[in-house]
């Protein structure tokens, strides 16, 4: 569990994970944005030359992470699947295994954009699959980063990163968290899907992700 980094939500104790995840003491709850599993194989249909293996290597992580952290729940905010394409013999094989591993975990997806369009995870995975905003405790989590009327927001959908600047022309992209009163995001999950750079307002804090640790930004 070295790496991960304390923060508090509206009373809410969180670790910010470098495995670009959240965890939950309190909750015994692991929170994930953005995995976006079958998005090479949706792309590979398309006759697009893009990597192999990124559900194994996706799916190893979050066995390491469940590993490590005493879960009774794992959330994902929104889009677990990428695209129609996603839902492949080959994906659904490999996380129908992954799920037969957990098959204690509750787990709740928050649907997001592309879980609409490539439908919710086959009924043998055992998903709850809710509507965003779902509330828990102080929190309200979701895939859209749109503002609750009572509650701060924890969201995703962004796949925020921020460029860390160098001397001269030299920078750095890394995965981020951003945390505001109001609205915060995590980065995305899965390992092949972009980021937007993000420029914090004044009263958000960023904190990047890389060498296996989470970092706060000095502003």
């Amino acid at each position: 569990m070295n790496g991960h980094y304390p923060v508090d939500l509206n009373g809410a104790r969180l670790w910010l994970l470098p495995e670009k995840a959240i965890y939950w003491p309190a909750q015994r709850a692991l929170l994930i944005a953005d995995a976006h599993f079958g998005k090479a194989a949706a792309y590979r249909r398309l006759g697009q030359p893009v990597p192999h293996g990124t559900t194994a290597s996706n799916l190893a992580v979050l066995d390491s992470l469940l590993a490590q952290h005493e879960c009774e729940q794992l959330i994902f905010l929104g889009d677990f699947l990428h695209a129609p394409g996603s839902q492949n013999p080959a994906t659904l094989a490999a996380l129908t295994a992954w799920r037969e591993r957990h098959a204690r975990l509750a787990v709740t997806l928050i649907r997001g954009n592309h879980d609409r369009r490539a439908g919710d995870p086959p009924a043998a995975l055992d998903f709850q699959v809710v509507s965003e905003p779902w509330v828990v405790g102080p929190l309200a989590l979701q895939h859209e980063p749109m503002p609750h009327p009572q509650l701060p927001v924890l969201a995703g959908h962004v796949h925020p990163v921020y460029r860390l600047q160098g001397r001269g022309r030299q920078s750095l992209r890394l995965p981020c968290f951003v945390l505001g009163e109001q609205m915060s995001l995590l980065p995305a999950f899965g390992a092949f899907t972009g980021g937007y750079a993000v420029r914090p307002g004044a009263e958000e804090n960023v904190y990047v992700v890389g060498d296996g640790h989470v970092w706060p930004v000095g502003r």
